[in-house]
């Protein structure tokens, strides 16, 4: 395989990672609780992560953007520790069920 037909085939993984992101996005924005617009969240800090990896290989530069994409996913770990402590913290507060409700199907 050629760099060219490489290059090529990294930037079909990059446009599909980024098309496989849209719906999370969605999530992240409109989500029913508050838990499922913090897994959208963080489901698309983890394929950026990826994304920052697969662009360094575009580039022939992996050396600096694995660096980038280990930072990220550092920060990205660190802010969502820090929304589930919030979370916890505010609903606890509140009295608030942070839980979704699971129905009983009756028989």
């Amino acid at each position: 395989m050629t760099t060219e037909n490489l290059d090529y085939l990294l930037v079909i993984i990059s446009c599909t990672l980024i098309a496989m992101m849209l719906p999370l996005l969605y999530r992240a924005v409109v989500g029913p609780t508050t838990i499922d617009r913090m897994i959208g969240v963080n489901i698309i800090g983890t394929k950026t992560t990826i994304l920052l990896l697969l662009i360094g290989l575009l580039f022939h530069r992996i050396d600096m953007f694995i660096d980038l994409a280990l930072t990220y996913a550092l920060l990205n770990f660190i802010a969502s520790l820090a929304a589930a402590r919030l979370l916890e913290r505010v609903g606890s507060e509140h009295d608030l069920d942070i839980t979704p409700e699971i129905e009983e199907a009756s028989s």
